[in-house]
């Protein structure tokens, strides 16, 4: 299966963007749509994967908190599309984006079952951080980039 790694540019592209960010990070939790929405998307960089039919398998966000540090947010795969690297493949062209804007770190907020996965990248834990929802403990982690 190919997989291109590309920015939601059309109106279509990114309802279809938002709505696989809200089927996976929202919905399973009672969540409405536009709750997967915050303040800060006409200001951050965005990716999505998409197949050679152009379904979205994949999302991700980038904003800048500074000048210096960039934070990852609302990343999420597939269930059919999880083990195929399109999270690395997303995690990279994000990190990229980073290392264009010249800032030092990044910092994200981790679900427990991503937590291994973002190890793996070169990400260190640094603790727990906040409880979405009342019951999804995320953990803070954080990446010198280069």
């Amino acid at each position: 299966m190919l997989i291109t790694i590309k920015q939601p540019r059309s109106e279509k592209e990114f309802e279809d963007y938002y709505e696989l960010r809200w089927r996976i990070l929202r919905d399973p939790w009672q969540q409405p749509k536009g709750s997967e929405k915050d303040e800060l998307e006409n200001e951050s960089f965005h990716v999505m994967a998409c197949d050679e039919n152009n379904n979205v398998a994949g999302v991700g966000r980038l904003h800048f908190n500074n000048e210096t540090e960039a934070q990852i947010r609302y990343m999420a795969v597939s269930p059919e599309h999880i083990e195929q690297g399109i999270g690395t493949s997303m995690l990279e062209a994000l990190e990229e984006k980073s290392r264009l804007e010249h800032c030092k770190t990044i910092v994200l907020d981790a679900r427990k079952n991503a937590v291994v996965f973002y190890q793996k990248k070169g990400y260190e834990l640094l603790g727990k951080s906040h409880l979405l929802f009342g019951s999804i403990q995320h953990y803070r982690m954080l990446k010198f980039i280069l």
